[in-house]
């Protein structure tokens, strides 16, 4: 999405389709190449975060390990559903009108879990609910934790969710409690802020840990408000903003 970035021209040569495909394709490419440089011992499996609402990530991922004839297992990509990117490339929109609209109910399910599968299904390892929250019902809805839990036994897809908002530590502890058909629980993962300014879902991250859930940290530098970099403070100076906007 368009609205991410300071001073996108200065480095994004062209904002079409085709030449976000190819500034994708250099960073992706730049990744694997750090993979293969690595020795046995340090080997990492390269990873690719997607969403429905990134723009056209699942696209662009997609088609780079397509054409380069990556197989899914030398790499784990992971998606989330959710929220629809409706900027259509815009960085400004008229007051009040959103870049991404969030939709947590079955039929936005099916409708994104198909598009998923489309751009990048065989390489899907992990696939989130994007930022749960109680406000969306995404945890009361039992129409779509069937449908979830059908996905990851049809797919083969971990099934994972990512939590926002003041009450992560409780949406962390209610989403462990969800079960379908009172047999396997129903999340695999949870994606959580957590950092050195946000510390309230420690307990619940670690009570999920231990339950078995994997645990994924978003924000750990609080989106670039730990920063002390003196290169980015001097260019946020020059910018006259902070240096987390950058």
């Amino acid at each position: 999405p368009g609205y991410i970035n300071l001073q996108r021209d200065s480095h994004l040569t062209s904002r079409s389709v085709e030449g976000m495909q190819q500034q994708a394709n250099k960073v992706i490419d730049a990744l694997f190449q750090q993979s293969r440089s690595l020795s046995k011992e340090e080997k990492l499996i390269p990873w690719l975060d997607c969403a429905r609402s990134y723009g056209l990530s699942e696209k662009f991922v997609g088609e780079f390990l397509r054409s380069n004839n990556v197989s899914p297992t030398d790499v784990y990509v992971s998606s989330k559903w959710g929220y629809t990117y409706v900027a259509d490339w815009n960085v400004e929109l008229g007051e009040g009108e959103p870049h991404e609209v969030k939709d947590h109910s079955l039929e936005n399910f099916l409708k994104q879990v198909q598009e998923t599968s489309e751009h990048i299904g065989e390489y899907v390892k992990l696939y989130q609910v994007h930022s749960a929250t109680f406000d969306s019902g995404i945890l009361t809805n039992t129409k779509v934790h069937e449908a979830l839990s059908k996905c990851r036994e049809e797919k083969g897809w971990k099934i994972g969710l990512s939590v926002s908002g003041p009450s992560q530590d409780d949406l962390i502890r209610e989403a462990m409690q969800i079960k379908v058909s009172g047999e396997q629980r129903l999340f695999d993962s949870v994606q959580c802020t957590y950092n050195i300014l946000e510390q309230r879902p420690h307990d619940a991250l670690i009570e999920a840990h231990e339950s078995g859930m994997d645990i994924i940290i978003k924000e750990g530098l609080a989106n670039g408000r730990t920063l002390s970099n003196p290169t980015l403070k001097e260019l946020s100076s020059t910018l006259n903003c902070q240096p987390d906007q950058l």
